[in-house]
């Protein structure tokens, strides 16, 4: 079941998309966004087996206060049991993500449907 993105802030939308909660990051994420976002992102990745999915598909620019909340959500997520997800196809964020190594355990997807796709296959629907 899908539900419209609740508008958390200007930066950040928030909806369930079948078992996932979709996190979208919309526009410049820098640090004045990020310090918004934060404490959004911890509440959604709080939750014991939280399935999340942080969608980058909607974002125009992404620099270091944005690589710590994936950062902070992947820890978050795999303290507390879950499973966290990455959808990124901006190529100056992917070269970000390869040259910090984020990308190698936090791979990126290139859509929230290849995510859930793969996921299906994996694990069946959810």
């Amino acid at each position: 079941m899908r539900h419209q993105p609740a508008p958390l802030t200007r930066h950040l939308r928030v909806r369930r998309e079948r078992a996932y909660t979709v996190l979208e990051f919309h526009g410049e994420i820098d640090i004045a966004a990020a310090a918004g976002i934060a404490p959004h992102l911890d509440r959604e990745t709080d939750r014991p087996e939280a399935l999340i999915v942080l969608d980058l598909g909607r974002i125009e620019f992404f620099d270091c206060s944005g690589l710590r909340l994936l950062s902070r959500a992947r820890q978050r997520v795999l303290d507390r049991g879950g499973r966290l997800h990455l959808v990124c196809a901006h190529p100056l964020t992917l070269r970000v993500l390869r040259i910090t190594g984020l990308a190698r355990v936090l791979p990126p997807h290139p859509t929230l449907r290849a995510v859930l796709e793969q996921l299906e296959a994996a694990c069946g629907p959810g």
